[in-house]
């Protein structure tokens, strides 16, 4: 009798966020579900760990559905980091993070704490997919994206995705909710144009904002961006070795070794 797949969620708006919730719920259709994120929201955290202070983590009570629940004090990366060397008795067979609250398309991967938990796991050897959707409200719709990340999920798991090659799987927002379909693509060559709103406070101290305008100059449609603003799921394949192997070449013509 085949064991059922050991799925490992978590994410970075926290562990009562409604996207979890929902991806939560799609992964119970799949396999044994483990829950360990974040007891707050650790947006934007990037790929940081804790190193000087101690971590908490303790397990949820009152949960609805079959899963067990771990909330962690740390940061996205913390929690897989745990929930791999501590709390599974084996090691999963894939890790799902989000639904993340807001856009990771583009260049938000870099600052993402969805899906630097999600290559965390594919440092770890796991296969991985970070899922996002392009709304930030908290009460954002996310039902119309259950049938696309269970296939997506069972895609991976069916053809054994590997695990050097992290699935960055977001979703459009859309009037009318009905998404197209699914292109796989490439991360477009967009930027944020970043300006501080400088305050006082009452007490005469200086403060700021960060705030800015998002920029795609990337006329390709074979894009991330180009894919959601046509209606569709994109799916980027990310990987962690940061090598620019195109520019090795170039820079051994540097004399480095003379």
């Amino acid at each position: 009798m085949n064991k059922k797949p050991l799925i490992l969620v978590t994410n970075d708006d926290g562990i009562t966020a409604p996207g979890i919730r929902t991806l939560i719920e799609v992964m119970n259709t799949i396999g044994d579900v483990v829950v360990v994120a974040p007891d707050s929201p650790q947006s934007a955290m990037g790929h940081a760990i804790t190193i000087n202070s101690t971590l908490y983590c303790s397990e949820m009570s009152n949960i609805v559905g079959p899963q067990k629940e771990y909330q962690c004090s740390g940061t996205p990366a913390d929690c897989v980091k745990l929930a791999i060397n501590e709390l599974l008795d084996r090691k999963p067979d894939i890790c799902v993070s989000g639904i993340n609250h807001g856009s990771n398309s583009s260049i938000n991967v870099v600052y993402s704490g969805t899906m630097s938990a999600a290559i965390e796991a594919g440092i770890e050897g796991i296969p991985a997919i970070g899922f996002s959707l392009l709304d930030y409200r908290w009460n954002a719709d996310f039902n119309p994206l259950k049938p696309y990340i269970e296939k997506i999920t069972l895609a991976s798991l069916q053809n054994k995705q590997r695990a050097d090659v992290v699935l960055n799987v977001n979703f459009p927002v859309l009037p009318d909710g009905e998404i197209k379909g699914i292109r796989v693509c490439r991360q477009a060559k967009a930027n944020w144009v970043e300006k501080f709103d400088k305050r006082q406070s009452p007490m005469g101290r200086d403060y700021y904002w960060l705030t800015g305008e998002f920029i795609d100059e990337d006329k390709g449609k074979d894009t991330d961006e180009w894919a959601l603003s046509q209606g569709y799921v994109s799916v980027v394949p990310t990987q962690f070795d940061l090598t620019a192997h195109n520019a090795i070449q170039e820079l051994n013509s540097w004399g480095f070794e003379n």
